[in-house]
């Protein structure tokens, strides 16, 4: 909302896309995960850093709001193709990751295996509202 209290509209979105047979506290972690990945990559989609009123800072946050969908495993095969062919700024997260304890062996096993056999539970996108909605198509929005 802005100071007269009128809903802003973005002309990009963030999209974070998860598969529909995750345990709770799996979708908590790969969302964090994902988004980490876009506001690092895009430094033009954080804010500026907050503040309270005892003047304490804080870190800045993204500038629009992350929207969260889930879908099948088909549905987010059918996304990563269309993020890869959109050229779209994307992260991911795959099965194999789950099974890792830290950042190298992480990207380890999603380079030793081809993109189009990921076993993907997770996707973030950003990127112009009418792209990312497609590349969404089939997904739902988390309850």
């Amino acid at each position: 909302m802005t100071s007269d209290s009128a809903p802003v509209r973005f002309d990009t979105k963030i999209a974070v896309l998860l598969r529909d047979d995750l345990q709770t506290w799996q979708r908590l972690n790969v969302t964090a995960f994902l988004v980490s990945g876009l506001g690092t990559a895009l430094p033009e989609i954080i804010g500026e850093p907050y503040a309270d009123a005892d003047g304490t800072p804080y870190l800045p946050l993204f500038r629009q709001p992350v929207l969260v969908f889930e879908g099948s495993k088909e549905v987010l095969r059918a996304a990563h193709t269309r993020i890869l062919s959109r050229e779209l700024p994307r992260s991911v997260f795959t099965s194999d990751m789950f099974g890792t304890g830290n950042d190298a062996d992480n990207r380890a096993v999603v380079r030793a295996v081809p993109g189009a056999d990921l076993d993907l539970v997770g996707l973030a996108v950003h990127g112009p509202r009418n792209a990312v909605d497609k590349v969404l198509k089939g997904a739902r929005m988390h309850p």
